[in-house]
């Protein structure tokens, strides 16, 4: 099957796109946009991977379901557009990086701009009904996603993944923990923030030493 993915995911998913799980997904999920309001809109299913090349990924942060809300959602976890109010997660996310790194908190919760220099915000679920949180989970998106996850562990070397929750961090059993680096920490929900778990994991200023002993850039957070 043809997938409209940037051609560097291409050639290490394509085996994927040929098993009948994915053909069953593509299929429900077409069903789904011509007959339910979804998001992230068709284009930007995939947004994850047109921002983030598998050659340039050096950080892959975790979520679960893309936003719900109407206007909010872009294909990348956590991220919301321009001019979108922030979601309570990421108003923490943003706290957590101002506390650790020193960085103003940002006017625009879109986060294309980490995206651009590596960062894969990787969604377990790439779509979601309008309302209804979790409308398309194990539909076939996890099992995909798994798969990136698996494939970027075996042929990537260094990659830092922050694992942040209880879903999250079942994710270290398709990770070489040898070959790349994993910091996990509770959820930045404030259901999880609120009782310690979230504020002062210093995620990202780990992560950019982690990056720069690696010879790499760090990101601009």
């Amino acid at each position: 099957m043809d997938v409209n993915i940037q051609s560097s995911w291409k050639t290490h998913l394509q085996d994927e796109f040929s098993k009948p799980y994915f053909t069953e997904l593509v299929n429900f999920i077409k069903q789904e946009y011509k007959t339910q309001q979804c998001f992230p809109p068709g284009k930007e299913i995939f947004a994850a991977f047109d921002h983030c090349t598998f050659n340039n990924l050096k950080v892959i942060i975790i979520g679960q379901d893309p936003y719900h809300g109407v206007g909010q959602a872009n294909g990348l976890c956590f991220s919301v557009r321009d001019g979108v109010k922030h979601p309570p997660s990421l108003i923490n996310i943003f706290k957590e990086i101002t506390t650790d790194v020193g960085i103003p908190y940002p006017k625009s919760g879109n986060l294309e701009r980490w995206a651009d220099q590596g960062v894969l915000l990787l969604n377990a679920t790439l779509t979601v009904r309008a309302h209804q949180a979790g409308s398309h989970q194990n539909k076939g998106w996890e099992q995909f996603t798994d798969a990136v996850i698996t494939t970027i562990s075996k042929n990537r070397e260094g990659i830092v993944f922050l694992l942040w929750g209880g879903f999250a961090k079942k994710k270290v059993k398709l990770i070489d923990t040898k070959r790349h680096h994993v910091l996990t920490s509770g959820h930045p929900s404030p259901l999880s923030a609120n009782r310690g778990y979230w504020f002062g994991n210093k995620h990202f200023s780990k992560a950019n030493s982690l990056l720069e002993t690696n010879g790499l850039e760090p990101v601009e957070w």
